[in-house]
């Protein structure tokens, strides 16, 4: 009998790791945008930066925390586009969102 359920736990685990990789292609080709005053910052949902656009009005001085500021931004939306995919397919799975159990800890 424990090698039924190791058997179905193996299969289990080659689900996800296709499901994982499938999510990972799909992360890569989904862009978000963040502007901060001139500064705009594109960024996939792998949280590799696509591209920086500077406007040539944004004072030299300004460009740094400008910079910042949109990458941070970007990086927390890509962030959150991730995990709503991931928790989809954990639900798909039966397996539910991976911080369910974590709910208003924070709070």
């Amino acid at each position: 009998m424990r090698t039924m359920s190791s058997l179905s736990q193996a299969k289990d685990m080659f689900k996800l790791q296709k499901q994982a990789k499938k999510i990972k292609k799909e992360l890569k080709n989904i862009h978000v945008e963040a502007e901060a005053e001139g500064v705009e910052v594109v960024v996939n949902a792998e949280q590799e930066i696509i591209s920086i656009t500077i406007s040539e009005d944004v004072s030299r001085e300004r460009i740094p925390a400008l910079l910042k500021d949109a990458l941070n931004r970007a990086m927390k939306k890509a962030q959150i586009v991730a995990a709503e995919k991931m928790q989809a397919v954990m639900g798909q799975m039966g397996m539910g969102a991976p911080d369910a159990g974590m709910k208003g800890l924070g709070k």
